[in-house]
């Protein structure tokens, strides 16, 4: 099963893009009332073995799923845009990020 089907069984009101976007997934988080654009890829391995996603300032998504071993995270882009242009950041760490934003939300798998 791909990632963005997984992810889709915590959404209500779905919906897809219908063209090529930055986004993959639409919807309603249960439980939430707030209808968001996700940004939902696998994530890669960089050389040294640590789990990566790259990402741009320009995203149409609201909020970015990243897909841990028990859980979701979900981070909201403009959020981590800002601390990466306050901090003058090239690459951050998910690690460092859970305790640097605020805006973060885990779904327990």
């Amino acid at each position: 099963m791909v990632i963005v089907d997984r992810f889709s069984k915590y959404l209500t009101a779905i919906e897809y893009p219908k063209e090529k976007t930055s986004w993959n997934i639409a919807g309603i988080l249960k439980d939430k009332n707030a209808f968001y654009k996700f940004d939902v890829r696998d994530m890669f391995a960089l050389p040294d073995g640590t789990p990566a996603q790259k990402g741009r300032i320009d995203y149409k998504a609201d909020k970015m799923v990243l897909e841990m071993k028990d859980k979701w995270v979900i981070l909201d882009l403009e959020e981590l845009h800002q601390y990466i242009k306050k901090n003058k950041l090239t690459k951050v760490y998910v690690n460092d990020l859970i305790s640097k934003l605020e805006w973060t939300i885990y779904l327990n798998k």
